[in-house]
């Protein structure tokens, strides 16, 4: 997924729809690590909070892609 663009934006869209998703269930899990490396989860988290319109644009653009592009 490093090497190829498409894989790595696909990677980076899941991890932020995955965190935003563990953190409207369980806020406290990822509210403890705001800062070090256990901090990216938390930034993806809020950027899919903050962007929601945006990811989910970009989730039915990157699905779209995948389905009938590729």
């Amino acid at each position: 997924a490093i090497f190829n663009f498409q894989s790595l934006l696909t990677v980076i869209l899941l991890l932020i729809c995955t965190c935003a998703y563990i953190r409207s269930l369980a806020p406290s899990l990822l509210d403890k690590n705001k800062t070090g490396l256990l901090g990216i989860f938390w930034k993806c988290a809020r950027i899919g909070e903050r962007k929601s319109p945006y990811v989910a644009v970009c989730c039915v653009v990157m699905a779209f892609s995948i389905l009938f592009v590729q």
